[in-house]
């Protein structure tokens, strides 16, 4: 065990102030056990600097939450499995990246316009993949930028298979906020076109988050059927428009099917 009494993150026990510092000290709990495999009460005080009264409440607070537990040695406590629960979320997220880039880059050779794959965050679309067309006019790297939901055809699919709780906190947080004149701001013509995107199993979006682009976006699943991202096509107006999304969508949608049984939907 580290006698420095400095948490693993090198900052001293005392810094963060009110909420945040008990939030500090239980990731350093956390920290400290990953570190030493297990460890008790009066060492987890000793090192964290606090009084073994808050050292013990700390740790039955994580040990509720599964993310610590006491082990075979009395009084010792190690990480829990509820720590690979939450850990669970990286790799599964990442594996969906690593299993749509050849299908985003196959429809993005195919379709010569450029395609991303988004994510829910908040109450964003996130793109998280991005692969361009020789033909595709934008160079913008929009991975990592966040887009509203509403004004993009990635958010609508993602909206549209959100449950009825998620969604109406979606809306509250985010609103609908106009980004050009063709940005849908009515909830009801907006539910309209999320009851729509269900049936029809893809999204458009018309110059709705910048004035000359056009996309078309369908559900992606992962092996339980719950739909965990939107696979998009974008291009300028003039030339993707209404006709070509019609002539690319079955091919757009069956795009989200490969990247859907990559991640074990059966569908």
């Amino acid at each position: 065990m580290s006698n420095g009494k400095q948490k693993a993150n090198g900052r001293g026990a005392g810094e963060a102030p009110g909420g945040v510092q008990s939030v500090d000290r239980a990731v350093s709990v956390l920290e400290i056990l990953a570190r030493e495999g297990s460890a008790g009460v009066s060492e987890v005080a000793a090192e964290i600097g606090v009084h073994k009264s808050t050292a013990f409440r700390l740790l039955a607070a994580l040990e509720e939450r599964d993310l610590v537990e006491q082990n075979s040695e009395r009084g010792k406590y190690q990480l829990g499995f509820g720590v690979l629960r939450l850990a669970s979320a990286i790799p599964s997220r990442l594996d969906m990246v690593r299993q749509a880039r050849p299908v985003v880059d196959d429809l993005a050779q195919r379709f010569d316009e450029t395609i991303n794959l988004a994510v829910v965050r908040e109450h964003y679309s996130v793109h998280v993949q991005q692969a361009l067309g020789s033909a595709a006019v934008a160079s913008q790297n929009w991975v990592g930028q966040l887009t509203p939901l509403h004004a993009t055809s990635s958010g609508k699919i993602l909206m549209a298979h959100m449950g009825e709780e998620q969604l109406e906190s979606v809306l509250a947080a985010a609103g609908l906020k106009a980004y050009t004149e063709h940005t849908i701001t009515s909830r009801k013509t907006l539910m309209k076109q999320l009851a729509d995107a269900r049936v029809n199993g893809f999204a458009t979006a018309y110059e709705e988050l910048e004035t000359g682009l056009n996309a078309a976006a369908v559900p992606v699943r992962d092996h339980t059927g719950v739909v965990v991202a939107a696979v998009a096509s974008s291009g300028p107006a003039y030339r993707f428009d209404r006709a070509r999304i019609e002539a690319i969508i079955d091919d757009l949608k069956a795009g989200g099917e490969r990247i859907s049984q990559r991640l074990g939907w059966l569908g």
